[in-house]
């Protein structure tokens, strides 16, 4: 049965055309669920695919896409068919087909139903953000960093996986910093997802001593580069810094002093290749602390799949606040 999708194809630079395909250009190996697709969004991995950039997308013709919600086609003997479910990252819009697209194979062992309480909507708006989010609160909580203990450094904080921490982190009792290059225009908005401060950018990303003054408990960071080794130079002793994202820079420019005369633990989220008990684990952190209402605060954007294209440019060139949904079937 045919359907309609986002498909990025060979050219110089390689081009994103919505067209009506019959089937999936790349399937998964092994199990997979096919999902009836009615909500995507647009991450900043699949703006460079959409936008013809290299390094996301390991084949084409390929659909992009690493979040989809929607209903699942055919059931199975835990999810019945027509239970609405969702998927993030696991190949989707990378190795295999992805979720701008009206149908969708994923593997069978990452497609979890909707939390209770949460609409389509909320779910793709939540997305790989969120959950990588609530990924890196289960990190923190694995290293043994509790509420009360100090300050939480979230970096990149106006972006989808920072709003998304703040709001989270906060929301279990942790005294969060936000770091943003916006701080007129976003400083507000993140103090009203629960930060208790906002710092500027400016300050977390200019070069610094290899140790300098202790002052995080934790971080987020999901930006890389200087940002992240000066987090890592600023970390308590014992501290944890879970990094989850290169929105700055995959590089890190640091020394092996935090860890050798603080004892600071560097950690890495994968939301990609997840297990299946930690998704569960962060869907229902997301579930149970994250409300319709700060999911409008930071996805308060939704558009067609014709727009998704367009979109994508404004996503990579830091216009876009918070995140993008996408209605698939419009």
């Amino acid at each position: 049965m045919s359907y309609r999708a986002v498909v990025v194809e060979e050219g110089t630079p390689p081009e994103a055309r919505i067209r009506t395909v019959p089937g999936p250009f790349a399937v998964p190996p092994g199990d997979a669920l096919r999902i009836q697709v009615s909500h995507s969004s647009v991450n900043y991995k699949d703006a460079i695919a959409l936008t013809g950039g290299k390094g996301v997308l390991r084949a084409l013709p390929m659909v992009p896409g690493i979040d989809a919600v929607g209903v699942l086609a055919d059931g199975t003997e835990g999810i019945p068919a027509g239970m609405p479910v969702l998927v993030n990252g696991a190949g989707l819009g990378e190795r295999t087909d992805g979720g701008l697209a009206g149908e969708v194979l994923a593997p069978a062992d990452t497609v979890l139903p909707v939390p209770d309480g949460l609409s389509a909507r909320d779910a793709a708006a939540i997305g790989t953000a969120g959950f990588t989010a609530a990924l890196a609160a289960l990190t923190l909580e694995r290293q043994g960093v509790a509420p009360g203990g100090g300050e939480v450094l979230v970096t990149g904080a106006g972006g989808g996986v920072g709003s998304f921490a703040v709001a989270l982190l906060a929301a279990l009792g942790y005294e969060v910093v936000a770091s943003t290059g916006r701080v007129p225009e976003r400083g507000p908005e993140l103090k009203a997802l629960g930060a208790s401060g906002v710092v500027d950018r400016a300050e977390i990303a200019a070069g610094g001593k290899p140790l300098q003054s202790a002052r995080w408990a934790a971080v987020v960071d999901s930006v890389g580069g200087v940002p992240l080794a000066n987090a890592l130079a600023q970390t308590r002793y014992g501290g944890v810094v879970a990094a989850c994202g290169l929105a700055g820079s995959s590089a890190l420019p640091a020394t092996v002093m935090p860890f050798i005369l603080r004892a600071v633990t560097l950690a890495g989220v994968n939301s990609v290749d997840a297990p299946r008990d930690h998704r569960e684990a962060a869907w229902n952190l997301l579930a149970g602390h994250i409300s319709p209402q700060i999911i409008g605060a930071i996805a308060p954007r939704e558009v067609g799949l014709r727009e998704a294209v367009a979109v994508a440019r404004d996503v990579l060139d830091g216009r876009v606040a918070g995140r993008v949904v996408v209605d698939v079937t419009a």
